[in-house]
C-alpha cells in the first residue's frame, strides 16, 4: 500500500517505514504529525483518485530530525563592469518516517 500526498508544494510517494526529507515543518522532534493532503492511495491492483484529494484518507508520520542541507553559493559576475555579488544559502528541512497511511 502507498499513497502520494502533498507537503510543501511537493508531491512525495509514502510507504510504511520510509523516510525521507521534506521543507523544513514547525514541529518538535518525537512529534506524530498527520498529513491529510492525500492525492492518490494505491492498495495492490485498487487505485483511488482524489478529486483533488481523497476524502478521509491521511498520512500519519513521525518527526525524526530537523537538519540543514548543503550550502549553495550563488555568484554575479559581470565582466568589465566591477560587478561582483557572492550569497550564500542553505535550506532547513524535515526529516520524516511514515508510521501509517489510514484510508477509509
Amino acid at each position: 500500500m502507498y499513497a502520494i500526498f502533498e507537503c510543501g508544494g511537493r508531491q512525495y510517494r509514502a510507504e510504511e517505514g520510509n523516510s525521507f526529507a521534506v521543507e523544513k515543518l514547525p514541529y518538535e522532534v518525537g512529534e506524530s504529525i498527520e498529513l491529510d493532503k492525500v492525492l492518490l492511495v494505491a492498495e495492490g491492483e485498487e487505485i483511488t483518485i482524489g478529486k483533488p484529494t481523497v476524502e478521509k484518507a491521511s498520512v500519519t508520520a513521525t518527526i525524526v530530525e530537523q537538519y540543514r542541507g548543503k550550502k549553495i553559493l550563488v555568484w554575479k559576475y559581470r565582466p568589465s563592469k566591477r560587478y561582483r555579488r557572492k550569497q550564500g544559502h542553505r535550506q532547513s528541512y524535515t526529516r520524516l518516517r511514515i508510521d501509517s497511511i489510514n484510508f477509509g
